[in-house]
């Protein structure tokens, strides 16, 4: 099976054709339950997994039950379990069996994290996706789509797929610098939110364009105002104000009373492994997060500021098995700038050897501010940062988050909790 499928994947054609008929077996064995509910996709390429989880949140907020698939974890109404799969999206029987058990547990909406390796294999087909959201676009998974252009082209597709329908609704964020390629797909109804652009933009109704204003950040929490109505969430940083704003613009799109968004904005469920903090008895923090390309590494390491740290202690690691070998050296040359103290470590080292892959990464720390260790061991290395800590500092784990693997060579999956190893470090 394995070599019938390395076959396939060298011929582009076949390998298309066979990827879509798979997702027609899959919509056909399990008889296509999205047509039973309300399909709400997410994709871009940060803050995915905390949107979607907060626009389900919502939705159960609203007393509409609500089916959940993301990276870390799936959800039928008030049951939830982790994604173990390792696959931000699950192939395609695996989510077309997904999606029955939401319909057949009377869910009203379904909120898919959808990547692009999920858009390219076709997974999204036979999906009836009503909405689709876009978060923002940086350079990401550039071997595997050969150019950030066409990176951007297939997460695109899912908005041509909601532009097929007469109801469709498409969700924007007007900040980022790819929006216009996805206002391209003419959807009937278009919504977006914006901080800095100057609005209106064209291509869409300037009553559908909210605007986000008087941000204040904290390490408490933030506030802002949307379309002049307050909201106010414990979510840290910038990059969450977006998050929080992709999720309340789809559900007013939706209809959902903003009592309802408000209240859950207030006190969400935490998304595990998206920047959590936890507190040390000595009096530092330890903040937990899934950065794993440059703009996400950048910006969680901005929140950090928030803290006002004395020293700022990092750990950071990077994909191998050829996965984005470029952002190696970007997101060691970030990393080296943010910390004063950088251990380099083990992250999903896959057939290559970690010793190259941190190599890669220590090329980009000249010149850095950071003192630069390595140790290859992950969680010798989360140890070794948490007991150097001292009151007043933050100990910044990336790379990980929610993950409950660590995938090493010959194919073998290592079981993986970074935030109970965080926690096992704290105690001792």
């Amino acid at each position: 099976m394995n070599r019938l499928r390395s076959f396939i994947a060298n011929i582009p054609g076949l390998s298309s054709a066979y990827h879509y008929a798979l997702a027609l077996l899959g919509a056909l064995l399990y008889r296509f339950p999205s047509k039973k509910m309300t399909i709400i996709g997410v994709t871009g390429t940060k803050g995915k997994t905390t949107t979607s989880n907060l626009i389900a949140q919502i939705l159960e907020s609203a007393e509409h039950k609500t089916g959940l698939a993301t990276t870390v974890l799936f959800r039928i109404g008030d049951k939830e379990w982790p994604n173990g799969s390792k696959q931000t999206m699950l192939g395609r029987f695996g989510l077309q069996k997904l999606l029955r058990q939401m319909a057949d547990a009377g869910c009203e909406y379904a909120v898919i994290e959808t990547s692009s390796e999920g858009i390219l294999q076709h997974r999204h087909r036979f999906i009836d996706y009503k909405i689709a959201v876009f978060t923002n676009l940086s350079p990401e998974h550039i071997e595997r789509h050969g150019s950030f252009e066409n990176y951007r082209e297939t997460k695109v597709g899912l908005f041509e797929e909601v532009a097929k329908r007469t109801d469709g609704i498409g969700i924007y964020n007007l900040d980022d610098n790819s929006v216009s390629v996805f206002l391209e797909p003419g959807i009937r109804t278009k919504f977006g939110f914006a901080a800095k652009v100057t609005l209106p933009v064209p291509d869409m109704p300037p009553e559908n364009q909210m605007r986000i204003s008087d941000i204040e950040l904290s390490e408490n929490g933030s506030r802002f105002k949307m379309a002049s109505v307050g909201f106010e969430t414990p979510l840290l940083g910038e990059f969450n104000i977006y998050n929080a704003a992709a999720a309340a613009c789809a559900a007013l799109a939706l209809k959902i009373p903003v009592e309802a968004i408000k209240k859950t904005l207030a006190d969400p469920r935490p998304t595990p492994g998206r920047f959590e903090v936890l507190e040390s008895k000595k009096g530092f923090k330890v903040i937990i997060d899934y950065a794993h390309e440059p703009a996400s590494l950048e910006a969680a390491y901005e929140a950090v500021k928030l803290f006002k740290p004395k020293r700022v202690i990092g750990i950071l690691g990077a994909q191998g098995g050829g996965r984005d070998k470029w952002k190696r050296e970007a997101m060691g040359k970030i990393a080296a700038a943010h910390c004063d103290k950088l251990m380099l470590t083990n992250e999903d080292p896959y057939e290559e050897d970690p010793e190259n892959i941190v190599k890669d990464i220590e090329k980009g720390t000249s010149g850095g501010r950071a003192v630069v260790v390595k140790i290859l061991n992950r969680k010798d290395a989360i140890k070794e940062a948490i007991s150097e800590a001292q009151r007043g500092d933050a100990v910044v784990l990336t790379g990980k988050g929610g993950e409950v693997w660590m995938c090493v060579k010959d194919g073998k999956k290592v079981p993986w909790n970074e935030k109970k190893l965080a926690e096992e470090a704290l105690k001792k």
